[in-house]
């Protein structure tokens, strides 16, 4: 909704600016210039990324325009789902532990959190250090740097889109003056013609550079940086689980580590204390 409210009023100050000043519309209206410029742009964002990526840009464009972002009743389903867990770890066996992180699909814990079945990615990183967690061999400090490992190649992974999306807004600009440029080519190729037909293609070939100035600037750089603001809030779940379940391995009770968790999350989106005590003492979902 951001988004699109955005471009209404990028789009209407701009065309609206120029008809006041006396210009006039049709004249942006060059179908071919912006063949050249946004085919020419698609062509180079399809030769520099792999399919992974690709495709993962058409998911990050979505979750831009949604704004999908964690909520607070995401954070406090990861801190209700830890806190189960933290409480299995210091009551039950450790076969007991992992029967729930082995099969986290048929775990009456996870069952209660459909939401982060869900998230294959976010599951098997709480899946994986726990099991971690109750092997015990590992030290916490140990644990730490390798979650850290993680998060960023997580991180790294999660602003691919963003970088190949600015990639293509950094050449738009010159793309349009190629775009210019071939209309210039054409305006001299009708010298011989009346100054009405010359002046016209002169200014069609300008619109190419508009275009690609405007497509960077107004279109493409804006959605490449909420995208990156999106990716990296849905990022900061993960510094939620790693600073949780340290707090844990250093000794604190469930209910006291969840609370360092809680700490990590935005002002903005941070549970209180009371959100987070019902959440847990609720069990979630199934609860």
């Amino acid at each position: 909704m951001g988004i699109l409210l955005g471009m209404v009023v990028v789009l209407g100050c701009l065309l609206g600016g120029f008809v006041a000043m006396g210009g006039h519309l049709d004249v942006l209206v060059q179908p071919f210039e912006y063949v050249i410029i946004c085919g020419s742009s698609l062509g180079t964002f399809l030769v520099a990324n792999p399919p992974k990526v690709i495709k993962d840009c058409g998911k990050a464009i979505g979750e831009a325009f949604k704004n999908a972002v964690p909520k607070q009743k995401d954070y406090l389903e990861i801190l209700g789902l830890l806190h189960q867990l933290m409480r299995e770890m210091r009551s039950k066996s450790r076969s007991e532990v992992e029967a729930h992180i082995d099969a986290p699909a048929e775990s009456t814990i996870f069952q209660a959190y459909p939401s982060i079945l869900k998230d294959k990615q976010k599951l098997n990183f709480i899946c994986d250090y726990v099991r971690l967690i109750i092997v015990g061999s590992a030290r916490s400090h140990e644990i730490e740097a390798l979650m850290e490992e993680e998060i960023e190649t997580i991180t790294h992974d999660a602003m691919k889109p963003k970088h190949a999306l600015q990639d293509v807004s950094d050449g738009l600009p010159a793309l349009g003056i190629v775009a210019a440029v071939l209309g210039v080519i054409k305006a001299m190729g009708a010298l011989d013609q009346s100054p009405e037909i010359l002046g016209g293609l002169i200014a069609a070939a300008l619109v190419g550079t508009f275009a690609g100035v405007f497509f960077s600037y107004g279109v493409v750089g804006p959605i490449a940086s909420k995208i990156k603001s999106v990716r990296e809030k849905k990022c900061r779940v993960y510094i939620t689980i790693k600073s949780t379940l340290i707090a844990y391995m250093n000794g604190a009770m469930p209910q006291v580590a969840i609370e360092y968790g809680r700490k990590t999350v935005s002002a903005y989106d941070r549970p209180t204390i009371d959100q987070v005590e019902a959440e847990t003492l609720g069990g979630g979902a199934a609860a």
